[in-house]
């Protein structure tokens, strides 16, 4: 067997980085994607990316629902693109200083039964402190106490058409804005995912982050911690354990729901056999 050599790669982070505690998450900038990634194969979605490319391309074990990641010279450009079956699905879409953790809001959502009731995607928002507005026209709008990050869902210019949109928008001190990360989703996705979202964009739980690894470093707070390496590989491995898990269970739940009946007469024919 052929010896790995040593490359540094970003792959090492857990184990070549100082980790800080960074708040608040949606300005610590992308992280690491493997806590999307991973988990979503932990699920049993399949890899059917080009290995000689730099991009990463998963399908769910039912085709359903895939993700593309491919990174683009423009950090906010739609890195990450997410769709469900594409005759009458669903999409969205990711910039590439979107965190993670963020993401996974709502692909984790993805892995679990969807609820029986829509949620309302709102009140999350409004519970940490962000404002919120809608027009005449059914547009809805929710700003962050910073007054940079917001949240809509607003018809497009000239049409009926409604989309949601997040996004961090940076005042270039001209009178314009220049954009950190824009997360983009068709007014089809399905409320719960876009719930999932907007709870993981608010929770005041800080990520990890290298120091100074992140967009705009006057923008978050880093403090060092505790846990470094081996400690969040451990956390990021539990996380996985517990996907598999889950997923495990969905599949046994599933297959007791869909198994055929019995053809008529069957069980008591073998009855009769035994008690032969």
């Amino acid at each position: 067997m052929t010896a790995r050599p040593y490359i540094a790669s970003q792959a090492d982070n857990p184990w070549s980085r100082m980790w800080c505690d960074t708040t608040p998450r949606h300005l610590a900038g992308p992280g690491d994607p493997r806590h999307v990634t991973q988990a979503l194969r932990a699920a049993g979605w399949k890899n059917f990316g080009d290995p000689d490319f730099p991009h990463v391309v998963l399908a769910s074990p039912d085709h359903q629902h895939t993700l593309v990641l491919e990174p683009t010279p423009e950090t906010y450009g739609s890195w990450w693109r997410i769709s469900s079956t594409p005759w009458g699905g669903w999409h969205a879409s990711f910039g590439g200083n979107t965190p993670a953790e963020v993401i996974a809001g709502f692909t984790d959502a993805l892995l679990r039964p969807a609820p029986e009731s829509a949620p309302d995607i709102w009140p999350a928002l409004q519970a940490a402190g962000w404002t919120y507005e809608r027009n005449e026209r059914g547009n809805e709008h929710a700003r962050h106490p910073d007054g940079i990050t917001t949240m809509e869902r607003s018809a497009t210019l000239g049409s009926d058409h409604f989309a949601w949109t997040a996004e961090v928008a940076l005042p270039t001190g001209l009178g314009g804005h220049t954009q950190l990360w824009h997360a983009y989703f068709d007014d089809r996705t399905p409320h719960h995912l876009l719930a999932s979202f907007a709870a993981a964009l608010v929770d005041p739980a800080p990520v990890s982050r290298g120091r100074y690894d992140v967009p705009h470093s006057h923008l978050v707070t880093q403090v060092e911690r505790g846990a470094q390496g081996d400690q969040l590989a451990a956390a990021h491995d539990a996380r996985l354990k517990a996907i598999r898990t889950a997923a495990r269970k969905a599949r046994r739940a599933s297959a007791l729901t869909t198994r055929p009946a019995s053809a008529p007469g069957v069980e008591t024919t073998t009855a009769a056999a035994r008690s032969r």
